[in-house]
Formats: structure tokens, C-alpha cells, sequence
């Protein structure tokens, strides 16, 4: 028996297509626990009296912790759900700090697709464009993955 999916499969998607994730306010407990879990300490994330002296004024959250904060906003859209085979690489640019208290949410568009060698997989690349409640975009990248096709049937 297979497996039941609610992710869209490789040949339910698009070059072009496009969603919005929910948002999600960042608070000092998301930025604690990226430190504990990544054993990433450096006072522009810890320190506040450090950070009064930079150009942000305040602490900023760790570049990598909005690239997994974002992988965990697009999970929630379902549309990858049992059809990611695997991830295989990760294009990202920082534009803009975030800080405790931003809310984010991920603009995903499919940018690539293309058959592979694999009968059960084809690789996609989304686009993620990260904005902050000011709709500024505060990071974005290329993600690209291979993408469980439509089981056949016999």
C-alpha cells in the first residue's frame, strides 16, 4: 500500500507558481534557542549593550536561524509534505538584519523544474523571498530539491 501525501508531487507544479506563507513574529526565546541549538554565542546576538555600539542598535538574529525559521514557514504551506526526496543545495543572500520582535513570512515561487535520471524524482528549485511586516526583504535565496514524482499505477 502506498503512502498517502498531501504535498503536490513534481508533476502537480508549475514553473511560476506562487505562495505566501503565514507570518511569524520572532521573539528573545527563538534567538536564545538558536544560540543553544547552533552553539552560536557572538555578542551581536547576545549582547546588548554590545549591540548599542553597532550599526543595528540592537541584538540581530543569526543569519542561518531566518534561513531555518524559513524552511519551517514553508513547511507549513503543506505543499512539500512526503514529496521532498531530499535536499541538495542552498543559494542564500542577507539583505536586511532582523531583530526580536520582526514578523516574517516567505513569498515561495517555483523557479526550475526539470526530469532527471530518476524515475521517482525530478528536481525543482523554489525561489524564497523573506519579508518583514514592513515588507521589506530581509533575506532570499534558491533552494533546490529533489521532488518525488506521481507514483505509477499498475
Amino acid at each position: 500500500m502506498q503512502a498517502e501525501f498531501i504535498g503536490k508531487y513534481f508533476e502537480d507544479i508549475n514553473i511560476g507558481d506562487e505562495w505566501v506563507t503565514p507570518a511569524r513574529t520572532l521573539t528573545e526565546t527563538d534567538l536564545m534557542a538558536y544560540c543553544y541549538l547552533s552553539g552560536s554565542y557572538n555578542p551581536v546576538h547576545t549582547d546588548v549593550e554590545y549591540c548599542k555600539t553597532t550599526p543595528f542598535g540592537e541584538r540581530i538574529f543569526h543569519g542561518m536561524a531566518i534561513t531555518s525559521f524559513t524552511s519551517g514557514l514553508v513547511e507549513r504551506l503543506s505543499i512539500l509534505e512526503g514529496v521532498v526526496v531530499g535536499l541538495l543545495e542552498i543559494n542564500w543572500k542577507f539583505k536586511a538584519p532582523v531583530k526580536i520582535g520582526d514578523t516574517i513570512r516567505v513569498v515561495v515561487r517555483i523557479a526550475e523544474k526539470r526530469a532527471t535520471k530518476r524515475p521517482d524524482a525530478g528536481l525543482v528549485a523554489t525561489a524564497r523571498t523573506v519579508l518583514n511586516q514592513r515588507d521589506e526583504v530581509v533575506t532570499e535565496g534558491l533552494t533546490r530539491m529533489l521532488w518525488r514524482r506521481r507514483p505509477k499505477t499498475s
